[in-house]
Parts: structure tokens; C-alpha cells; sequence
């Protein structure tokens, strides 16, 4: 039985669609864990720029956000040539240093969740790798959800 609707843990989530490649495979036949992390930074990736924040911008005005922590619960796995969407969400924003996501991992054909995840960001200074105040392009652009 499939179920294209995904119980997503929150409304409108910004949607990354992956396809499980050979090399996401690890000795036990399925998904290695770390990959997984590795879908959780795309989509970090391409939730900022359609939030209009690339890299490239963000390095032009010496302001970045780095990981600070990530927390992810494993709970199903995914094989080759599954299709999966990678949802997010801002769930806060302090407009000064930290942002948080939270992240869901969904299997297409069963909408099964796979994995969870919530990653702390903290807005650096590219040059000294320090914590720093994030621009206005951070503060506007990275809205949190309304729970």
C-alpha cells in the first residue's frame, strides 16, 4: 500500500528530493548512517538559497552558519533506488547567533519516516571562525515555522 502524503512533523516544509545511489549503500545493504547526515546538509544548503542566502553571498559579506550541534534519530532504513524527499524547517531564530532546523526524512512510495533530525547553527565570522552577530540577511531571511 502506498500513501503519497507524508506525515510531515510540521506544515509546508521546504522539500529535497533524493535518490538513493549505489554509493549511499553501506556492508549491511542499506543506507550508511552518515549519508543520511550528508542529505540533511544539502538540503540545509538548498533551503538557505531558496531562502536567498547562497554561500557564495554569504562568504562576500564574511558571515557564514556552522554547526554547532545535530541530533538525528534513525528509524527505518532506505535501500538503492528508493526516492526520498528531505524536508525542513527554521524552528528558531534568535537574530543574533543561533538558528535551529529540524529536518524529517520520508521514503516516497510509503511515506514512511526514516529519519529525524535537529541541527543547531551558530553564525560565525568566516575569517576568525569566531561566533558573531548575524547580518540582516540571516535575521530576515531565516524565518522560523509557527508552532
Amino acid at each position: 500500500m502506498t500513501n503519497p502524503n507524508p506525515d510531515w512533523l510540521y506544515s509546508d516544509p521546504f522539500i529535497l528530493p533524493v535518490t538513493v545511489g549505489a554509493d549511499a549503500i553501506d556492508s549491511y545493504q542499506h543506507v550508511n548512517n552518515s549519508v543520511y547526515l550528508r542529505w540533511v546538509d544539502d538540503c540545509a544548503r538548498a533551503h538557505s538559497l531558496a531562502a536567498g542566502i547562497d554561500c557564495e553571498h554569504a562568504v562576500s559579506f564574511g558571515h557564514g552558519m556552522a554547526v554547532r550541534e545535530s541530533r538525528a534519530t534513525y528509524l527505518a532504513a532506505a535501500f538503492e533506488g528508493e526516492q526520498l524527499l528531505v524536508g525542513a524547517w527554521v524552528l528558531r531564530n534568535d537574530r543574533k547567533l543561533r538558528i535551529t532546523r529540524q529536518f524529517q526524512i520520508v521514503r516516497k512510495t510509503d511515506a514512511a519516516t526514516l529519519v529525524t533530525a535537529e541541527v543547531d547553527y551558530v553564525c560565525i565570522d568566516i575569517q576568525s571562525g569566531k561566533p558573531a552577530r548575524m547580518p540582516a540577511e540571516f535575521r530576515d531571511n531565516y524565518i522560523p515555522i509557527q508552532i
